[in-house]
């Protein structure tokens, strides 16, 4: 089992419109709701991808009412640990072990899906944490004449401290079923910037690899408590360092805590340093597309291969291939298979040994 947390977890909502001009009114040709934030989304390609995630984080109001009711539709289930798959509410899976680093493979697991990259393999269920306040809507515009994507987001419910409390005793108790977690996304009004490194310190004292995927003062703070991955952009980490060379920037923020650090350069591939050096992978030809959606694949690629205990040449040739092959796909937390598994196989990587 896979945990994602999305503590500013969204419904998201993409328009479709012939021709997108600043000013002017538009007729919206195609409308589609998903459930949306990073988390939720990096969880939706982790069941396509074959793997049994569980999404957790807060939800409130009509629009959090949708995005669960979104998620039950998709994959037959409302709650964590329902009996559809045979189990007890609240009910783990056991060992947790392995080598987060990468250095082996952990033995096969009930859980686990016999062939990671199965399209349709894997499921979701829903852990979300009520909130008085409404979950927050991301809108998407999108030019069908250039595919080019204007995005509105929202700030999010204000989560008071006894929310805090409610979520934090369940992530906790998720924690001894799980091999691997993934802390996504911005941090809705009313929470502290230092929650990210209190959920990184709760899962590494469960003894879970944990993956950080955040920004500007929670990612520093989070950085400090010393995650096992960061997962972040080129230009995050030049903003939190100060270095714009990315393989400089990557070695200076694990330096600052965490064991190994990712960077996803666009259309360049994804750049990973850890103790031994840094490497970069990339795909045979730059994939276009939506960039965001091709960072959230990269997050995804990169948390099963840590869930697997996949070396890291296997985890960044999944984390492009999945990249490419999300980037050009119809909405959030869909990718191509077909163009996946075509590219896995070609993609480049280069070694930097220290």
């Amino acid at each position: 089992m896979i945990i994602t947390v999305t503590l500013n977890a969204a419904l998201d909502i993409t328009y479709r419109v012939p021709r997108f001009t600043p000013r002017t009114a538009h007729r919206v040709t195609e409308t589609i709701e998903r459930p949306g934030g990073t988390g939720v989304t990096v969880a939706r390609l982790l069941a396509a991808l074959g793997h049994r995630t569980v999404v957790t984080g807060f939800a409130g109001g009509p629009t959090g009412e949708v995005l669960r009711r979104l998620l039950a539709e998709e994959y037959g289930t409302e709650r964590y640990g329902t009996e559809r798959y045979g189990e007890k509410d609240g009910e783990g899976d056991g060992e947790g072990d392995g080598d987060a680093d990468g250095g082996g493979r952990r033995p096969d697991r009930p859980d686990s899906p016999g062939a990671p990259g199965a399209p349709g393999a894997g499921r979701v269920e829903e852990a979300l944490t009520p909130v008085s306040g409404s979950t927050r809507r991301t809108i998407g515009v999108v030019d069908t004449a250039t595919g080019e994507v204007t995005r509105l987001k929202e700030a999010g419910p204000v989560v008071t401290r006894a929310e805090w409390d409610s979520f934090h005793a369940a992530f906790t108790g998720l924690l001894p079923g799980a091999d691997a977690v993934a802390l996504c996304g911005s941090l809705p009004p009313g929470l502290p910037v230092g929650s990210y490194a209190t959920l990184v310190r709760a899962a590494q004292a469960a003894g879970v690899p944990v993956l950080l995927d955040t920004h500007g003062e929670p990612l520093r703070r989070g950085i400090a408590a010393r995650p096992d991955l960061v997962a972040t952009t080129a230009a995050e980490l030049t903003a939190l360092t100060g270095f714009a060379e990315p393989v400089r920037a990557a070695h200076e923020a694990r330096r600052r805590g965490a064991r190994a650090v990712a960077a996803s350069l666009g259309g360049d591939g994804v750049l990973v340093a850890t103790a031994d050096g840094s490497r970069r992978a990339a795909p045979p030809r730059p994939p276009g597309g939506d960039p965001t959606r091709a960072c959230e694949a990269a997050v995804a690629g990169l948390l099963s291969a840590l869930a697997e205990g996949l070396l890291w040449p296997e985890r960044l040739s999944r984390a492009v291939a999945l990249s490419a092959a999300a980037a050009t796909a119809p909405g959030p937390g869909e990718f191509d298979h077909a163009a996946y598994t075509r590219l896995l196989p070609d993609i480049e990587t280069t070694e930097h040994p220290l």
